[in-house]
């Protein structure tokens, strides 16, 4: 007995020895070997963006009264424009920049007449003035378009006018057909000085 035990034993010893097969493994029924795949959408979602104010649709009121503003610092004058907006109710002057607005001032006139240099003076087209100064800004060598913008047909505004560009500040003048009220603001990228006024005040 002890004999036939012993020779069992060393048959399975040998046949491990000899490199016998090892027993299959069955996978359990209802499972598969597919590994686990990646997650295909973020797991935090990104905060809604809101879109930036269109220029215009945001803009101050008009004000019968002299206008300030703009930050400190030098520009350079590169884009003069004027437009008439009879659908909107004004008509526009616009200074654009090479860079920040600087510092300005807009002063209401009894008359389109502007002193220019220490003698001169220059009267526009209209009855009331205007005079729109950028402190801290030259058209020198920046601006090569026309210093004297006639539109008779607009509304309001008549004339703009070049009236200086020295001593480290420019001014244009305005002449308007009527005291009118008027706003200004500015706008970015590039930097604009609007002066809007009213046709129908």
């Amino acid at each position: 007995m002890r004999i036939a035990a012993g020779l069992a034993l060393w048959l399975v010893l040998a046949s491990c020895a000899l490199g016998g097969a090892a027993p299959a493994i069955t996978p359990v029924a209802g499972t598969t070997s597919t590994p686990t795949q990646a997650a295909s959408k973020p797991r935090i979602t990104p905060p809604a963006v809101t879109p930036p104010t269109a220029p215009g649709t945001n803009l101050p009121a008009f004000a019968c009264a002299d206008i300030s503003g703009g930050t400190a610092g030098t520009a350079k004058v590169t884009t003069v424009r004027v437009s008439e907006q009879p659908g909107a109710g004004y008509d526009r002057f616009v200074l654009q920049f090479g860079s920040t607005v600087p510092q300005y001032t807009i002063k209401r006139q009894a008359k389109p007449t502007f002193k220019t240099g220490t003698s001169g003076s220059l009267t526009l087209s209209g009855t009331v003035g205007v005079l729109v100064q950028v402190h801290s800004a030259s058209e020198s060598g920046s601006y090569t378009g026309p210093t004297d913008l006639s539109h008779g047909e607009f509304a309001i505004l008549k004339e703009a006018r070049l009236i200086e560009d020295s001593a480290g500040s420019v001014s244009w003048g305005i002449g308007l057909n009527k005291p009118v009220c008027m706003r200004a603001f500015t706008l970015s990228d590039p930097a604009r000085l609007v002066v809007d006024f009213s046709t129908t005040s």
